[in-house]
C-alpha cells in the first residue's frame, strides 16, 4: 500500500487577492481517503469528471463538504452536486454502478436547489444493500468545473473522519460574472439528427460558430454541460443520433446565438454519409489463422508488398516549467507555428482540407486551453501541461460507447506530438519507405498519412481504428486499399515480411505462398493497367461503343473541386452545389461575393457546361440566418425550392449572379425538389425577371432536379416547360423506399438499384423523350460503375458524380453497345430485389 500522503499542487493553502480565499472541503463521511487513480473506472481514474480524492466510506450518512447550494440531485439518489460560494462545483458519487438501483437503499435529506451548511445530512444509504449490489463503495468527490478550480491540496491513503478538512480548492480564473448580468437566459431543446452524432467536424463547425458571438453558450445533455466554444466538451458528451439537448445561451445576443447553433444542429451539418452495415460495426478481429488476419476494409483495393512497421515513441518532456509566464509564451508560441502548418497544409486536397479544418478547431478549444494553463500554473511544463490536457480527453473519448467518436481520440493524440515537435524546435522528419509497404501500425495520424510518399506505399493496415476514422478517410482518397480493427496479432508481423493486403474482403495473408503472389500480383497488374489504360483516356468525349454520346461530369463544391475534375477528365460539371456559400455564416452571401465564385469555376472549367443548382437548404441543411419554424419532419417540410419561393428575395439574387459569373452558352440552371409544374414556372418568372434586369437577351436553361416519385411521375407534365433534367438518386430512393438515408441500420438495404426506383428513372427518361429532353443522373448512382450501363439502358444519357470515378466509368461506358444496356435495364426492372439487380452482368 502507498504511504500516507497530503498532496499539494502548488504549495501551501493561501488567500489570493485576485482569486479569493482557498476553499477548504470537509470529508463528508468516515472512511479511507484514496487518489482517484485507484477508482476501478475510468471516468473517474482518469479525471474525466475532474480532480479530486475517493473515499471508501465507514458510514452510512453522507454530509456537505462545505456551506453551498443543492445544484444537482440524481433521481437515483446517488449522486448529489453542491455549488460553493465561490463556484467550485463538487460532484459526490456513491459508489460505482449506483444507478442501476434506481434509488433502493437511498434516501434523501435534501432537495435539488436547496441551502445547506458543511456537515448538513444530504443523503443516507444503505451499506449492507450496496456492497451487495454495487460494483464498489468506493465514493468519488471530485470538482467537476476544473476550468476555473484546482485541487491545491488534499489527503490521500490515510483513514479520514466526517469534518475532517479533505481537500483545498483554489480558483485560477476571475470568478464569472452573475448570470444576472448576462441577461434573459434562452433555451431551445432540440434532437441531435447526424447520423455519426456530434464527431470532430460538427464539434469544431459548432465552436466556430459560437466564438462568433459574445453570449455564454452551452449544450446539456442529461446531467452533463458542455461549453459550445469548446469542441472536445462537446464530443466528450458522447451524443449520438437522436439525443435530446438542450442549448443555453445567456448574454446580449443570447436570442441570436440559441437560434443559430439551433439552425446548424437540426442541419445535420452535411453529414449524412452513413457507412455500409459492414463498415458502420467495427466487430473483434479474428486471430490469425493459416497466416491469415482479419480485418475491417477502411479503403477498397489489392496490395502485394513487404510488410513495414510504424514504431510512435512518446515524445520526451520535462515535468516541471521555468515558470508561468515563460511556459505559457512557449505554448502560445508552438500553437501559433501549428495553426499556421495546419492552414498551409488544407489546401492539398479537399479531404485533407476537411481534416484540419477539424484539427484547427480543437487546436483553439478552450476547454483544453483552460485545462493546459492549470497545469502551467501549477508550476508544469508547457509540454507536460499539453500532454496532460490532450490526454485526459483521449481518454474521455476512447472510453465512449459510439466507435466513431471514439475513433476521434487520433485527431487529440495528432495534435499532440505536432504541438510537442513544435516546442521543442523540431521539424517532422518524412518516413523513408521502401517500394511496395505496406504500412502496419497501432494507429495512424492523419498528418503522418498525409506525409508519406504516397507513389511507394501500396497498402496500410492498421491494429486499432476504424472505417470512419480521419486516417481511414484520407487512405481512401488517397487510392490506398486500407484495413482497420486487425487486433494486436498484426503488430507481431516482423519488417520485411511479405503480405498480401485484401481490403475487398477484409483479410491480411502474411508470407503468402508464391502460388497466391502469383495470382495476386497478375489481378493487381490488371487493375492498374486498366486504371492506367483509363486514365490515358479519360480526356475523351465518352462514347458507348457503338458511339451513343454519354456526358460524363462531376459533381462540385468549390472552385479547386473544377480545377481536379478536369484533370480527372470531366466533360462538365452536372452537379454544382452552392451551400457551401450559404452555410456556416451569420448573413447570406451577397451578389457580388457568388458571382465572383461562380464565375472562377466557370473559368476553370474552361467552358464545360456548368449546372448549378440553386440554394437547396432547409430539412437537413438550414441556415443560421433563416428563422425556419418549426417542423416535425423537416425532411418534407420547407426543402430546396420551397425555400427559394418562400425567400424569392434570396432566389432573385443568387439567379442575378450565376448570370453575372457564368456565360449562358455555358450556364444550366438546376431546381431542387420540384414536385409539381406551378413551382417551376415561379422559378422561371423570377429568373426571366433577372435577365431582363441585367439585360441578358441569350436563353439559359432551366432544369429540374428529379427527388421526389410526384416528379418522376409526371416526368411527362415537367418536361412541357423543362429544358432537361437530372435526377437525384439519394433522395429519390430514400422517398421511394420509405427509408432515413442518413439511418445505418437501414444501409444495407438503401440501395438506389431497388427495381421500384429504377421504375421511377425509366418513367423520368420517358417523359423526357416525349418532348427531346436530355436526362442525367448527379445522385450517388452517377459514380457507380456497375449502375451506368442499367442507367443508359433507362434512357439516362449524362452521368456526375466523383471525379477519381471519371475514367473509370468512360472506359466501362466505351465496352457497351447501347443494345447491351437496355437489354441489362430491361431485366433490372423485372428483378425483385437491388442485390439481385447487381448480380446481373452486360454478357448474361
Amino acid at each position: 500500500m502507498s504511504g500516507v500522503r497530503t498532496v499539494e499542487q502548488s504549495g501551501a493553502a493561501h488567500s489570493d487577492p485576485a482569486s479569493g480565499p482557498d476553499l477548504v472541503l470537509l470529508a463528508p463521511f468516515d472512511g479511507w481517503a484514496a487518489p482517484l487513480s485507484e477508482v476501478p473506472d475510468p471516468v473517474f481514474a482518469d479525471r474525466m469528471m475532474g480532480d479530486g480524492v475517493a473515499i471508501d466510506p465507514l458510514a452510512a450518512v453522507l454530509t456537505a463538504p462545505c456551506d453551498g447550494e443543492i445544484i444537482l440531485l440524481h433521481a437515483a439518489l446517488h449522486a448529489v452536486t453542491l455549488r460553493a460560494g465561490n463556484g467550485a462545483e463538487i460532484l459526490m458519487h456513491i459508489g460505482l454502478d449506483t444507478v442501476a438501483l434506481g434509488g433502493r437503499g437511498f434516501a434523501a435529506h435534501v432537495a435539488q436547489g436547496q441551502t445547506v451548511k458543511a456537515g448538513d445530512k444530504l443523503i443516507s444509504f444503505d451499506l449492507d444493500q450496496l456492497a451487495h449490489a454495487a460494483r464498489s463503495l468506493i465514493t468519488p468527490i471530485v470538482i467537476t468545473n476544473a476550468d476555473g478550480f484546482v485541487v491545491a491540496r488534499r489527503m490521500e491513503n490515510v483513514k479520514v473522519a466526517r469534518g475532517q478538512a479533505l481537500m483545498t480548492v483554489r480558483r485560477i480564473a476571475p470568478a464569472p460574472a452573475a448570470a444576472a448580468g448576462y441577461g434573459r437566459e434562452v433555451r431551445r431543446e432540440l434532437v441531435v439528427p447526424m447520423v455519426h452524432g456530434l464527431h470532430a467536424r460538427p464539434a469544431a463547425r459548432l465552436a466556430g460558430l459560437a466564438k462568433s458571438f459574445a453570449a455564454e453558450i452551452a449544450i446539456l445533455s442529461g446531467e452533463t454541460r458542455a461549453n459550445v466554444r469548446s469542441p472536445v466538451a462537446l464530443m466528450g458528451l458522447g451524443l449520438t443520433k437522436g439525443a435530446r439537448v438542450t442549448i443555453v445561451a445567456a448574454g446580449a445576443d443570447a436570442d441570436e446565438a440559441a437560434a443559430a447553433l439551433t439552425a446548424l444542429i437540426e442541419s445535420g451539418m452535411d453529414e449524412d454519409g452513413a457507412p455500409s452495415a459492414a463498415a458502420a460495426i467495427v466487430a473483434a478481429p479474428l486471430p490469425v489463422r493459416d497466416g491469415v488476419l482479419a480485418g475491417v476494409r477502411a479503403a477498397p483495393g489489392l496490395a502485394l508488398g513487404v510488410a513495414v512497421r510504424l514504431v510512435q515513441p512518446d515524445i520526451p518532456v520535462e515535468e516541471q516549467g521555468q515558470g508561468a509566464a515563460h511556459e505559457m509564451q512557449c505554448l502560445g508560441a508552438a500553437l501559433a507555428v501549428m495553426k499556421q502548418n495546419l492552414q498551409a497544409a488544407a489546401g492539398k486536397n479537399a479531404t485533407l482540407s476537411a481534416i484540419l479544418e477539424a484539427h484547427l478547431g480543437i487546436l483553439g478549444d478552450p476547454e483544453l486551453a483552460a485545462e493546459a494553463r492549470a497545469q502551467i500554473e501549477a508550476g508544469k511544463s508547457a509540454g507536460y501541461a499539453w500532454r496532460s490536457a490532450v490526454r485526459e480527453q483521449v481518454a474521455v473519448l476512447k472510453g465512449l460507447k459510439d466507435p466513431r467518436l471514439a475513433e476521434r481520440a487520433s485527431d487529440l493524440i495528432d495534435l499532440e506530438r505536432q504541438v510537442l515537435s513544435a516546442l521543442g524546435g523540431a521539424e517532422a522528419v518524412a518516413m523513408t519507405l521502401p517500394q511496395n509497404a505496406i504500412l502496419l501500425a497501432e494507429d495512424i495520424l492523419p498528418s503522418q498519412l498525409a506525409g508519406i510518399d504516397a507513389a511507394r506505399l501500396a497498402g496500410l493496415a492498421m491494429a486499432e481504428g476504424g472505417p470512419t476514422s480521419h486516417a481511414a478517410i484520407l487512405a481512401a482518397s488517397m487510392n490506398i486499399p486500407a484495413l482497420v480493427a486487425c487486433g494486436p496479432a498484426l503488430l507481431e508481423i516482423s519488417d520485411g515480411m511479405a503480405v498480401l493486403l485484401d481490403a475487398d474482403h477484409g483479410r491480411l495473408t502474411v508470407d503468402p505462398s508464391p502460388a497466391a503472389r502469383e495470382k495476386i500480383a497478375r489481378q493487381i497488374a490488371a487493375r492498374r493497367r486498366a486504371r492506367r489504360d483509363a486514365q490515358a483516356n479519360a480526356q475523351a468525349l465518352c462514347h458507348t461503343k457503338d458511339g451513343v454520346r454519354i456526358e460524363v461530369c462531376a459533381n462540385l463544391g468549390s472552385v479547386e473541386d473544377a480545377v481536379t475534375a478536369v484533370a480527372e477528365g470531366a466533360e462538365g460539371c452536372g452537379l454544382l452545389r452552392t451551400e457551401f456559400l450559404f452555410l456556416n455564416r451569420q448573413s447570406p452571401p451577397g451578389e457580388d461575393e457568388q458571382a465572383d465564385v461562380y464565375r472562377a469555376i466557370a473559368d476553370a472549367l474552361g467552358g464545360r457546361p456548368l449546372i448549378v443548382r440553386t440554394l437547396d437548404i432547409g430539412g437537413d441543411k438550414p441556415a443560421a440566418y433563416l428563422p425556419f419554424p418549426p417542423e416535425e419532419n423537416p425532411a418534407l417540410g420547407l426543402r430546396g425550392v420551397r425555400v427559394s419561393l418562400w425567400r424569392p428575395d434570396l432566389l432573385a439574387t443568387q439567379l442575378r449572379a450565376i448570370l453575372r459569373g457564368i456565360p449562358p452558352a455555358q450556364c444550366r440552371i438546376m431546381v431542387p425538389m420540384i414536385a409539381s409544374l406551378d413551382e417551376l414556372r415561379q422559378v422561371r418568372r423570377i429568373l426571366d425577371d433577372a435577365r431582363a434586369a441585367l439585360g441578358i437577351a441569350d436563353p439559359v436553361s432551366l432544369g429540374v432536379m428529379i427527388e421526389t416519385p410526384a416528379a418522376a411521375i409526371t416526368a411527362d407534365i415537367l418536361a412541357a416547360e423543362a429544358d432537361f433534367f437530372s435526377i437525384g438518386t439519394n433522395d429519390l430512393t430514400q422517398y421511394s423506399l420509405a427509408m432515413d438515408r442518413g439511418n445505418a441500420r437501414l444501409a444495407a438495404q438503401f440501395d438506389a438499384l431497388h427495381p421500384a426506383v429504377l421504375r421511377l428513372i425509366a418513367a423520368t427518361a420517358k417523359g423526357a423523350d416525349r418532348y427531346e429532353r436530355r436526362t442525367g443522373v448527379c445522385g450517388g448512382l452517377g459514380s457507380d460503375v456497375t449502375a451506368a450501363p442499367i442507367l443508359i439502358g433507362l434512357g439516362v444519357r449524362s452521368l456526375s458524380g466523383t471525379a477519381s470515378q471519371i475514367a473509370e466509368q468512360k472506359a466501362a461506358i466505351g465496352s457497351l453497345t447501347l443494345a447491351q444496356c437496355r437489354d441489362l435495364a430491361e431485366k433490372a426492372l423485372a428483378a425483385t430485389s437491388a442485390s439481385d439487380v447487381r448480380g446481373l452482368n452486360p454478357g448474361d
